[in-house]
């Protein structure tokens, strides 16, 4: 099964071909923004991204992304294997 994790931009380079740091549950990655890059990489600081294999996918509202993250909590709570960077303990 594939699953792509919400994450927020909190860092970007100077353009779309450097990885941004993204933070997915307390945990930063690196990511490439190439495919939801439309403007200045600067556009994204703050965005919600859906980010799937050190790609970020899609732009996600912010609702959207912590709906998830919760779905994703839930499944944690009653016992299935986190899907998340860093195991279950980085929903807690």
């Amino acid at each position: 099964m594939c699953l792509g994790v919400p994450g927020k931009v909190i860092a970007v380079g100077e353009d779309l071909h450097q990885l941004a740091t993204v933070d997915v549950c307390g945990v930063s990655l690196g990511v490439n923004i190439a495919l939801v890059c439309e403007d200045s990489p600067q556009a994204l600081l703050g965005q919600w991204v859906l980010v799937h294999v050190g790609f970020a996918m899609s732009l996600l509202d912010e609702q959207e992304a912590l709906d998830t993250l919760a779905a994703l909590e839930h499944m944690r709570a009653v016992g299935l294997e986190s899907p998340m960077p860093g195991g279950s303990d980085a929903l807690r």
